[in-house]
């Protein structure tokens, strides 16, 4: 094994162990303050006050990650993780957790988490070859798949024992995760002058999107129907009252929308699209639709399992055909602008929409709001295949016509 070999393995590596930390925690998080408060909102709350440091920070992020050493960065990120979910185990340990102590630590891991995630996938092109590429981030996708699998039923399983011993397992690995980092041979990139970060530079990011109907309407797209259908963040309830299975069957249950997802991104690999993109996104988000209608009324954790596969099958074709137009529609001089704009918008469907859906559980009950999460993301494909027949006519996700050339819309 050559050097390039050892480094990216180690990588991946440190890639598997952090979001296995990150998947176990979020378990016994989710379970543990359900099981404090009762209270759907609580589990909003949790998504809330993740969403906040990732908004607030979004910029200096980006700065941060443009300026200084991201293998520094991103394993500093992970300690400070490590002492959140070390913090959770002491004061569960102690009989003193309760609601606010967890969103308090909850806010203080999103704030690391912020660092963490954004710059963690900044580090690999200097990891291979521009050839080898392609190839590293399909197998950097598998890897966490695979760990999104994996951390949520082992968190699970070790919650029976106690929160404590999800938290200290999930500590672990946060620090192995950063110790493998620093072992890395990265070489240092040169210092290069680079426009400061800025506010009018993410204004600038959404004025260009707003400037292409199809970018608009797959980016809010994607939004409105996660933020509505956000129904995994009431897991813990189902799990709970609804499905009686206990902590092991919220881990199972978490885990089943990333095995419809590993399915599709691998089938996806062998089966590029190629034709009628834009119905097959609309298609995509009408099934999650639909499957978020199946699960809310299921009571059977066999049916909830195939519903929640179906939704990150489904999820996934969505975010490959959103991501690739988002690269493919987009200059490069405006490209780290407008990934900015849309990191923001999917930090806003998934934390700002597991707030929503506590919320909506809290008014109308848990399976009422997943239901209306469901059928709203329905009313939402049909909305937006009237307000952008572009997008619904999209053939192609390469459309060398609609590609600016020059710098002008920056």
């Amino acid at each position: 094994m050559n050097q390039e070999s050892r480094t990216f393995a180690g990588y991946l590596a440190a890639r598997a162990m952090a979001t296995l930390a990150y998947q176990m925690a979020g378990v016994a998080i989710g379970w543990q303050i359900y099981d404090i408060t009762s209270s759907p909102l609580a589990l909003g709350l949790v998504g809330l006050v993740q969403f906040v440091p990732s908004l607030l920070l979004a910029l200096y992020v980006g700065h941060a990650a443009d300026r200084y050493d991201r293998r520094s960065i991103v394993a500093i990120a992970q300690c400070m993780e490590a002492v959140a979910l070390l913090s959770l185990a002491v004061f569960s340990l102690m009989h003193l957790i309760d609601r606010n102590s967890i969103l308090l630590i909850v806010f203080l891991l999103g704030t690391a988490r912020a660092f963490e995630y954004t710059t963690f996938q900044t580090l690999l092109p200097a990891l291979v070859t521009q050839e080898s590429l392609p190839a590293a981030i399909a197998r950097n996708a598998s890897v966490r798949q695979c760990a999104i699998i994996v951390g949520p039923v082992l968190g699970g399983f070790l919650y029976i024992i106690g929160p404590g011993a999800v938290y200290i397992t999930g500590s672990c690995l946060f620090f192995l995760a950063a110790a493998t980092l620093a072992l890395l041979r990265i070489q240092r990139r040169p210092q290069t002058a680079r426009e400061p970060a800025s506010l009018a530079s993410l204004f600038a990011g959404i004025t260009y999107i707003r400037s292409q109907p199809v970018l608009l309407g797959a980016i809010s797209l994607d939004l409105f129907a996660v933020l509505l259908g956000g129904a995994t963040a009431l897991l813990p309830v189902f799990a709970r009252d609804i499905l009686a299975v206990g902590p092991w069957g919220l881990g199972i249950l978490r885990a089943a929308p990333a095995v419809g997802a590993l399915s599709a991104s691998l089938y996806l690999a062998r089966n590029p699209l190629q034709r009628r993109v834009g119905k097959i996104m609309f298609a995509a988000v009408a099934g999650f639709g639909l499957a978020t209608v199946v699960f809310a009324l299921s009571t059977s954790i066999v049916l909830s399992c195939l519903a929640l596969s179906v939704l990150g099958w489904t999820d996934m074709i969505s975010v490959v055909i959103r991501a690739s137009l988002v690269q493919l529609e987009t200059p490069d001089e405006m490209r780290g602008r407008v990934s900015a704009v849309n990191a923001v918008f999917i930090g806003t469907s998934n934390e700002f929409g597991e707030f929503e859906s506590g919320l909506t559980a809290a008014w109308f009950g848990v399976v009422p709001a997943a239901l209306l999460g469901g059928i709203g993301t329905l009313t939402v494909v049909a909305l937006w295949m009237y307000l952008f027949p572009q997008l619904r006519q999209r053939e192609m996700l390469l459309h060398h016509s609609t590609i600016p050339k020059t710098s002008e819309t920056a």
